[in-house]
């Protein structure tokens, strides 16, 4: 395909939008042809801003959540290796979580995020650490430390094991997709465990990150922040833009679930893997099993194993987004279209995949009308009374739904956003940069308990 240099240009004052707008330190962007052939690549801003210093392709980022896939691909080898097989009960593995309170939670639940839990408050790095006496500057890098996997290990399955149905449980596992950093983390010790390295990153560095040739990919916490080429985190908080250089910030205790860092030009490689189908890394199969639409995600896509799908026009897409603080990032690639999209960044929340999508539609030369349009519906009026309410999570989310002058309102502290019914069991919040899905969850026993919102099914707390 030509790439569209009309659309290209506005995709790049999008860009420039989004820099101004959500005050972004840098921006690495990238389109691949078919062939992993780099058919455009700019650089946005800085690694570091107040010195001034440009971003390149070497520049380290953090990937925050992009590292599911890899540890889905890893799970994906494993099964090959016929150390494991996705269908085989979590229990087996971490006997830690015993199963005693639900239906049985198998590998493939934690790799669609089905596993029936509620978001839980994120168990991190640090304060797991310092309870052991574990230090860097005597016992290495964290993200290797066998106590703190084994440790961070028990923490998160005994969590999950004791969840009940009134007290952390959506649903037996399968039913749901809830996006569940504690289900991935547990898959990463299932590879630390089971596999044939003494940790999850040295699995991922022997299995993929060698293989490929991706030198500057790891999952340590002390490297990047030592390395000059490595972005500075930029953070909002309490209104203040902070910047630092502290890896482990909000770093979850078992690294499967966000802990790769990695740079514009090892991110090619990794993308030209999936575009070859596993070439190098897996075979095509596998690859497969992980790109198949297995539970329902967002408005209208489909969780794998460690990436969703979607379609932009008429191409199917598959990608996975990060965040973190200090980290926006997201990867896109399509066997339809014959390319892939990588944009890192180096500051919170900043909607890179709406800059993905945009790069995408220059690449395809789609207009505007290829994205989403969703048609006003209603819901009854017994739906509209009984979704409204306080709604939070373990993990943090906390929002109202309301009913003003005849409309559905979410009110957060990031303001009020409207609600908008597009089918009798379905909505869209409106934002600035994209939609999130809302949906009521229901059954007979407990009648309206939760509502799908994005990528997690949050509790109703009270009405």
């Amino acid at each position: 395909m030509n790439l569209s240099e009309g659309k290209l240009q506005q995709a790049e004052e999008l860009i420039r939008i989004i820099l101004d707008e959500c005050e972004a330190a840098g921006i690495a962007a990238c389109i691949l042809d078919a062939g992993g052939h780099t058919v455009y690549e700019k650089f946005f801003g800085f690694r570091d801003l107040e010195n001034r210093l440009p971003v390149n392709g070497e520049t380290i980022f953090g990937l925050a959540s992009v590292t599911k896939s890899f540890t889905a691909l890893a799970i994906m080898k494993m099964q090959e290796d016929g150390r494991l097989s996705a269908d085989d009960p979590l229990s087996r593995y971490i006997p830690e979580f015993t199963n005693r309170n639900t239906e049985t939670v198998k590998l493939s639940h934690l790799l669609t995020h089905s596993g029936g839990f509620f978001p839980q408050e994120r168990i991190t790095v640090l304060p797991v650490a310092q309870k052991l006496g574990l230090r860097e500057d005597r016992n290495h890098d964290l993200c290797r430390n066998e106590k703190l996997a084994e440790e961070g290990g028990r923490l998160v399955a005994m969590r999950l094991d004791a969840l009940q149905e009134n007290s952390g449980l959506i649903d037996a596992p399968g039913r749901y997709c809830s996006y569940c950093n504690d289900g991935f983390g547990l898959l990463s010790e299932v590879i630390r465990r089971y596999g044939d390295q003494p940790s999850y990153d040295e699995y991922v560095r022997k299995h993929i990150l060698q293989q490929l040739h991706m030198d500057r990919s790891f999952c340590d916490f002390v490297r990047p922040a030592e390395d000059e080429n490595a972005a500075i985190l930029y953070d909002r908080k309490d209104g203040v833009m902070m910047h630092h250089r502290d890896y482990h910030d909000d770093a979850f205790v078992l690294n499967g679930g966000g802990a790769m860092k990695s740079t514009l030009n090892d991110l090619k490689k990794y993308l030209t893997m999936y575009l070859r189908e596993g070439e190098g890394i897996c075979s095509k199969e596998s690859i497969a099993e992980m790109l198949k639409p297995r539970i329902p995600f967002g408005i209208d896509g489909w969780y794998g194993y460690g990436l969703y799908t979607q379609k932009i026009g008429p191409y199917q897409i598959f990608e996975h987004g990060g965040s973190l603080p200090g980290v926006s990032s997201n990867i896109l690639f399509s066997y339809d279209a014959g390319c892939a999209v990588i944009v890192l960044c180096n500051t919170s929340g900043v909607p890179v995949s709406r800059i993905s999508d945009s790069l995408f539609m220059a690449y395809t030369d789609l207009n505007k009308d290829a994205l989403p349009a969703y048609p006003e519906s209603s819901w009854p009026a017994e739906t509209q009374a009984e979704i409204q309410g306080e709604y939070q999570s373990g993990e943090g989310t906390a929002f109202a739904i309301r009913e003003e002058n005849g409309r559905l309102i979410l009110k957060s502290e990031d303001g009020e956003k409207a609600i908008q019914p597009i089918s009798g069991h379905l909505a869209i919040v409106k934002g600035k940069w994209s939609d999130t899905v809302l949906e009521p969850i229901t059954n007979e026993k407990r009648g309206l308990f939760a509502v799908r919102y994005g990528s997690r099914v949050i509790p109703k707390i009270s009405g």
